[in-house]
């Protein structure tokens, strides 16, 4: 099944202040992923080309990185997965700037099922969280994206997989 994924969000900050955050990504300081609510992403060592990491039963190495507009990271697992993921930083305006993550691949078997009912959910509630987080480094709201009930259901039901799954 071919899979294209897109999410974006335009943030009013300098295309400069959000590369710094999106610099964070994996590291303790992390400033984009919610590894409050979600598995942490890791890597062995820091983020470049040929990296290998991820975060709960996803995996994928670090296929291209440019600090100042994106980070493409290639699926090594789960099987079934076959493309990339990435997130991008496009400058709009001085003081705004569009944050995106794409999915981009092809699922086969076991793979499309996992996708379709438990993944899909979970990925798109997770990079709203992510989004929420970047927004909420500049805002005196806080900004929370509310689950659905799908997402809070997965949760539930396969919370230890997915948090002890690395």
């Amino acid at each position: 099944m071919k899979v294209l994924n897109i999410h974006k969000r335009v943030i009013n900050q300098s295309k400069n202040k959000i590369e710094k955050i999106l610099n964070t990504l994996s590291y303790d300081n992390d400033l984009i992923w919610p590894k409050e609510k979600w598995p942490a992403m890791k890597f062995k060592g820091r983020i470049k080309v040929g990296a290998k990491g991820g975060h709960g039963p996803i995996r994928y190495l670090v296929e291209e990185y440019n600090p100042n507009e994106i980070i493409q990271f290639r699926f090594s697992k789960p099987n079934g997965f076959n493309g990339i993921h990435k997130f991008e930083i496009n400058e709009l305006s001085k003081e705004k700037t569009e944050i995106k993550h794409t999915i981009d691949m092809n699922t086969y078997g076991k793979g499309t099922l996992m996708w379709t009912l438990v993944i899909r959910p979970l990925h798109n509630a997770l990079i709203q969280d992510a989004f929420d987080k970047i927004e909420n480094n500049f805002s005196k709201t806080l900004k929370l994206t509310k689950w659905n009930f799908w997402v809070r259901f997965l949760r539930i039901r396969f919370h230890s997989f997915y948090i002890f799954s690395l």
